[in-house]
């Protein structure tokens, strides 16, 4: 069947190895000769990304110098005064959003979304693509939401289950004074896997397959399109894997997502260049064509911070996102605790803000080991002039943007072991197709030490449980959150978990409890997973590329 997902970017890249020596994608590529000709045009890409539910200005993390600093940046109504300067400079540019945009926030989940499609009318964006959490509120939301932008969704791989029609159009072509230029949207084909089973219930998914690259090539071959782009929602690694693979022979550039890389110079693929613009609205990449007699002669690439200093708010837009939040805000806005030390969570391995999230499960749950997700989530909680910085429920909802109750279990520990290797195999992989996410799963109450060189299933050195060397054969009481539509004995992506108890009780509730009794925190890196080779500060491990995180 034409929708399966049998067909994987992994077939097609081991094809990839077997035709090194394709040239036709050279006869295309960015030339840098002119004709001399006066007939010159550019056109200018903008690119947002998982902005995630964040509305405002909010402080940011970077790597500078060796060490993390925190500045404010993003903004929607900022983002729109950016938008509006650059269309000023020049009327031929098009906008783009690479999904994830209706969820992360306590203002996006209280609406289940609603709040948005006004907004997005407002910035004026050209064309948007769904990512992996646009599902969270459920397929007939997430529609009613998206088809309320009055702007072109794309998405090429997202069908009615029962039908097996798409959920939106595939692709969409822009002509400015006679170039033509193409969008298709891909979407992760691993939803179902990565969120929640039951959010994308009644959605079929399809993989990069025949009937893609079919896609692909019509648009050059038979629609005339001069430049193509890929709007994609799959992570850093695929899409850097998915740029060397002849599938995208036709493609020119992927406008990448999911991953909340800042990537400021396009990776460079066998086939067509990747870009990722960060997360929350912190930052809009910014792609200049420039064509002489109908020919790309040149681009060039930046990746803008959102600064408010440069950037202020657009004072409608802003008014508008100020009502839509008043509902909600007496709520949100409640302090619920306080932290001595900055929360955060960007770091491959381990993180302050994860720390204290499982350092409260198990303080409620009373288990040997919490665990919980790792991913690159949640603005920076920063404490100025040596006062604790406020934690607001606001602040909650954007470290744990799904509210979900606890369970429990136990475990041995040989299925723990088991368990990590797949965890750390997932994170650490230097087969692109292989990543899930890219970081570690987070604990509390285990220390691991391990090599991420190392082969898959051999990675693990030591790991100690309430300071004690873990024992295969002895079971241990683990707690994590409840993802519905998961197997009643699975904790985590752990399976075959014995004597699991639902709680009654919501992560959200442990940590405001917990927060009341201990606040304020003061959590830090106490190298509960430590790597050598990867040191304290990882950001970033992409195979086969010189990217840093900045």
């Amino acid at each position: 069947m034409h929708r399966s997902r049998t067909q994987t970017l992994s077939s097609l890249s081991l094809f990839a190895l077997l035709i090194l020596t394709l040239s036709c994608k050279t006869d295309r590529k960015v030339e840098n000769k002119t004709s001399g000709s006066q007939d010159t045009l550019s056109i200018i890409i903008l690119q947002t990304a998982d902005i995630h539910g964040q509305l405002d200005t909010h402080p940011e993390l970077f790597w500078e110098d060796d060490e993390i600093i925190f500045k404010d940046r993003g903004g929607l109504a900022n983002i729109k005064t950016l938008f509006e300067k650059e269309r000023a400079k020049n009327p031929n540019t098009i906008i783009v959003d690479g999904g994830d945009l209706i969820q992360g926030s306590g203002y996006a989940a209280l609406s289940k979304g609603s709040i948005f499609p006004e907004i997005i009318k407002n910035m004026q964006y050209d064309v948007i693509i769904p990512g992996n959490w646009e599902v969270v509120y459920g397929k007939e939301i997430m529609l009613d939401v998206m088809n309320s932008y009055d702007t072109q969704v794309v998405a090429h791989n997202m069908f009615h289950e029962e039908t097996e029609k798409p959920l939106f159009p595939i692709y969409w072509i822009k002509e400015i004074e006679g170039i033509k230029i193409g969008f298709v949207g891909l979407n992760d084909p691993d939803v179902p896997v990565r969120q929640n089973p039951i959010f994308s219930k009644g959605i079929d998914f399809s993989g990069v397959n025949k009937e893609f690259q079919n896609t692909l090539d019509k648009l050059k071959t038979q629609k005339g399109v001069d430049v193509l782009f890929l709007v994609t929602h799959l992570g850093v690694f695929k899409q850097v894997d998915l740029a060397n693979n002849p599938v995208a022979k036709n493609v020119d550039y992927i406008l990448g997502n999911d991953t909340h890389e800042r990537i400021r110079e396009p990776i460079q693929g066998k086939f067509a260049k990747v870009t990722e613009p960060g997360a929350f609205g912190s930052f809009v990449g910014k792609l200049e064509l420039d064509f002489v007699n109908g020919k790309l002669v040149k681009d060039t690439y930046e990746l803008i911070d959102v600064d408010p200093e440069k950037f202020p708010a657009d004072e409608d837009l802003q008014k508008m996102i100020d009502s839509a939040k008043a509902p909600y805000k007496d709520n949100l806005e409640t302090i619920i605790g306080y932290t001595k030390t900055p929360l955060y969570r960007y770091l491959t391995v381990e993180n302050p803000m994860d720390n204290m999230i499982t350092d409260a499960a198990r303080w409620k749950t009373g288990v040997d080991i919490a665990i919980s997700n790792g991913f690159r989530f949640g603005n920076p909680i920063v404490p100025e002039n040596g006062k604790p910085a406020p934690i607001t429920r606001a602040n909650l909802w954007n470290l744990l943007p799904v509210n979900e109750k606890l369970k429990i279990g136990k475990a041995s520990g040989k299925q723990i072991k088991d368990w990590l290797e797949k965890e750390m195999h997932n994170a650490f992989s230097q087969q692109p197709l292989d990543r899930f996410g890219g970081w570690l799963v987070r604990f509390s109450g285990m220390k691991v030490e391990f090599d991420s060189k190392k082969p898959e299933g051999e990675r693990i050195e030591k790991i100690t449980v309430n300071g004690e060397p873990i024992q295969d054969d002895k079971l241990y009481s683990i707690s994590a959150c409840v993802r519905p539509g998961d197997p009643l004995d699975n904790l985590c992506r752990m399976t075959d978990v014995k004597d699991v108890e639902l709680m009654d009780y919501t992560i959200h509730d442990v940590v405001e409890e917990y927060l009341r009794e201990h606040s304020p925190v003061s959590p830090s890196l106490e190298q509960r997973a430590y790597c050598q080779s990867l040191g304290e500060y990882s950001f970033s491990t992409v195979p086969g590329t010189k990217y840093q995180f900045q």
